[in-house]
């Protein structure tokens, strides 16, 4: 192993070769045929309008259908709206498909659709997505199938907000619907065993067929090894995206299936830009410069990622290539802590220059790769301390800024949208309305997402987007590590696995479940 190598395949002892025995928990109970998914947390909320975790929008994906979708190409396409109109700029017309029957078997109708996104434009209901919606003045049914959408000023992006992040629910939908969610989607929900399990049933009438399987067992198995396990015993059927690379490089040639595709998911460090120490960019520049993203994703991913320049991927057709990127320069990164007045105070000895702390969840691959960057940052002088919770615990202080950095994802189709910049980096774009949760406040990258957010054309919103692209960067209120490889591991009992980019959950209605 090369010495640069040994700095991160270091922190692996003990994880390679975890496959080889152990016990796992008892096999859910799930009818026959049922497709038994492993998930590292439990969802949060299953109510859609409160529901922003990972695993509460994977099952989302499952039971709810949005107006418009995201297909292969990472473009738009109908899905409960048959079509969309856009008669003036600010005038949006949704005309739904007919048939489409919620779970208890009613049709959906407008008023589904003006109750569901009413909600966004009534200031007494809170959601974390309501920010997606600052600019709709208003939505009213014309007749049964048709809704129209007014704008209070031009948004050319307004239709993205309709593929997500809000799914159509039932009208008059209470503050419990999370304990009972009905939805449009192939699945209906049947049951939540707490941070045990999800169980979803088929639902036969969905308007785009029903699955091909028996339903979706959901089984949270928090702990990395144990979900490897559970696997190769076959206690459960698949993990999508939720096994750390070297679990997944133990299945690599034997009877498994694996599928993988150039995926979205984003992994960054999130700045408080209120804290005294990191509103410094150069502090925030010494972080960035001192972490090997190369290294991290070729010995602690094993290959199953790339260096990420930003929160809009690659694939997507705003994304700004021309943007700052941090390099690897750790001698650049006690440069800039010299500048910022964290001298060293005993010329390389054990003493540090400043102390910051990192606030994580406790999945043992997020535990990785804060523990490969706390050495980093070690090394050219800064102590972190990493602190590991329960996820909701984690979560929680980060939604109310109880942090100075932060680690998480990004995940799926939420950065297929340019418009997510404006959800996470606009100055008014806090907590619990938006995503703003390190307080970046820069007035240039505000006019800038409004211009886009105005523009006509798509040349005039992408050459907007991308002048705030190169802002942001340039502030650094995220520090980006990298773009995953989407991995799914199944059973060979299971065929007609589709992993696209934003490996969306709702393609598992296609998958079949064979006996073993």
């Amino acid at each position: 192993m090369t010495p640069r190598a040994l700095a991160v395949g270091s922190w692996l002892l003990g994880v390679v070769g975890a496959l080889s025995g152990g016990c796992g928990s008892p096999r859910p109970t799930a009818p026959p045929g049922a497709i038994i998914l492993g998930v590292r947390t439990g969802p949060n909320n299953l109510d859609p309008r409160l529901g922003s975790d990972e695993t509460s929008e994977r099952i989302g994906q499952l039971v709810f259908n949005s107006l418009l979708d995201i297909g292969d190409d990472l473009r738009l396409k109908p899905m409960l709206a048959e079509r969309l109109d856009n008669p003036d700029p600010l005038t949006y017309v949704v005309t739904l498909r007919r048939g489409v029957k919620f779970h208890d078997g009613r049709e959906l109708t407008s008023k589904d659709v003006v109750f569901t996104y009413g909600q966004m434009i009534d200031p007494s209901f809170v959601s974390p997505f309501k920010g997606a919606y600052r600019l709709l003045e208003s939505v009213r049914a014309l007749d049964d199938y048709r809704v129209v959408f007014t704008l209070k000023e031009p948004f050319t992006a307004f239709p993205g907000q309709l593929a997500g992040p809000l799914p159509i629910i039932p009208a008059g939908s209470g503050a419990d619907f999370g304990e009972h969610p009905i939805g449009t989607g192939p699945y209906r929900f049947g049951r939540y065993d707490v941070d045990n399990q999800v169980v979803l049933a088929p639902f036969p009438d969905y308007f785009d067929g029903p699955p091909k399987n028996n339903g979706i067992v959901i089984k949270v198995l928090p702990d990395d090894t144990m979900r490897g396990l559970e696997l190769q015993k076959g206690s459960i059927d698949l993990v999508v995206n939720d096994l750390p690379p070297d679990i997944v490089h133990q299945f690599e040639g034997k009877n498994f299936h694996i599928a993988k595709s150039a995926g979205l998911d984003y992994s960054y460090i999130g700045i408080n830009m209120r804290d005294p120490v990191l509103k410094d960019r150069r502090v925030r520049y010494a972080i960035g410069y001192a972490i090997d993203r190369h290294a991290i994703v070729e010995y602690l991913r094993r290959g199953l990622a790339r260096p990420a320049t930003g929160l809009i991927p690659s694939q997507a057709w705003a994304y700004e290539p021309d943007i700052f990127q941090f390099t690897y320069d750790p001698n650049r990164s006690r440069q800039l802590l010299d500048e910022a007045g964290y001298r060293d105070p005993d010329a390389d000895g054990p003493l540090p220059r400043l102390h910051l702390s990192l606030k994580v969840s406790n999945a043992e691959e997020t535990r990785l790769l804060a523990a490969v960057i706390q050495q980093q940052l070690r090394d050219v002088g800064i102590d972190l301390d990493v602190r590991s919770y329960e996820f909701a615990t984690m979560y929680a202080d980060v939604l109310k800024g109880n942090f100075q950095l932060f680690s998480l994802q990004w995940v799926g189709g939420a950065m297929v949208d340019p418009d997510i910049l404006r959800r996470v980096f606009y100055s008014t774009q806090t907590p619990p309305a938006g995503f703003n949760r390190g307080h970046y406040n820069n007035p240039e990258v505000d006019q800038l997402l409004d211009l886009a957010g105005a523009a006509t054309s798509e040349a005039e919103r992408k050459k907007d987007y991308g002048e705030a692209q190169k802002i942001i960067a340039a502030d650094a209120p995220y520090i980006s590590i990298w773009n995953g490889t989407n991995v799914a591991v199944a059973r060979r009992s299971l065929s007609g696995l589709h992993l696209n980019a934003v490996s969306d959950f709702a393609a598992l209605k296609d998958v079949v479940k064979t006996s073993s």
